[in-house]
């Protein structure tokens, strides 16, 4: 771990930000300090970038209000967007022979399935239904009614959209269901395999990442990776947090992600993010 001596000196440009678990308080909201620390930031020349696993369609609108974010990376790196309008001004997709080996574990290894299409999260309408009558106890609930549309079938829509695929969530109800699905999943050909919640196995192509996406957009606006800070608190944000000069982890991090940070900040339900660019970016 670096020391924070020196790493107040580093000139951040940029501050790309996880949302759920990492800006995002427990109950899925933010809090006023941070949108007014974001607020201040941007207006002293930082870019701000939110790189969430969600959908562009999954983003509540509250993250939308926040002035000064103009960029989302989302689906886990698959899209850059501009933030308010949702234009998407970069892409990248899963290989159609990875969504074929998709289909046939989907069924082999008992897991449901989330597959995002241009901007959008579909679910089995059975998974959906069973979710809005059950509940779901590693998951909010709320979200995911919110944000995942019902279909009859989604593994024929995802073969029927197989050179359109952002990225493809095995969701497993346990996780001895998980741990055993784990070998099989990782092995799918010309794909990337990580985590954002600890039920879950998040399949994009074999160059999706939130990284990825990041040294694009650096690329476009001339930063360097000394001048970006990256906040996260999951397994796929290793990563982004490793290429930052400044890899932040919120104290709530998990899957090994705080043994390749920086720096380890307030969880995200004690505005750890706020208090990291009060500490860093703000001049």
């Amino acid at each position: 771990m670096k020391k924070e001596e020196d790493l107040i000196k580093k000139n951040i440009k940029m501050v790309a930000l996880d949302l759920d678990g990492t800006t995002f308080d427990s109950a899925g909201g933010i809090s006023e300090k941070t949108v007014a620390t974001l607020e201040e930031a941007a207006r002293q020349g930082a870019h701000i970038v939110v790189s969430t696993g969600r959908s562009y369609a999954s983003l509540p609108q509250h993250i939308k209000d926040v002035k000064g974010i103009e960029y989302a990376i989302t689906s886990n790196g698959a899209h850059v967007n501009l933030m308010q309008s949702g234009e998407q001004i970069y892409s990248d997709f899963l290989d159609p022979e990875a969504v074929k080996e998709i289909s046939v574990l989907k069924d082999e290894t008992g897991a449901d399935i989330e597959v995002f299409i241009n901007g959008r999260a579909y679910v089995d309408e059975s998974y959906y239904r069973d979710v809005e009558e059950n509940g779901c106890p590693y998951r909010n609930a709320t979200y995911v009614l919110w944000s995942r549309r019902p279909v009859a079938n989604v593994t024929e829509m995802m073969l029927e959209h197989s050179g359109e695929i952002e990225n493809v969530n095995f969701i497993y109800p346990t996780l001895e269901l998980l741990e055993a699905a784990k070998p099989r999943v990782k092995a799918i050909k010309n794909a990337n395999v990580t985590s954002s919640f600890i039920n879950n196995l998040e399949v994009g192509g074999p160059n999706t990442s939130k990284k990825t996406a990041l040294l694009w957009l650096m690329d476009s606006l001339g930063i360097d990776s000394e001048e970006l800070m990256c906040c996260g608190d999951a397994p796929n944000d290793i990563a982004m947090v490793e290429l930052a000069g400044i890899g932040v982890a919120v104290a709530n991090a998990w899957g090994g992600l705080k043994d390749h940070a920086d720096y380890i900040t307030a969880s995200n339900d004690d505005d750890g993010v706020a208090l990291a660019i009060e500490k860093f970016v703000l001049k």
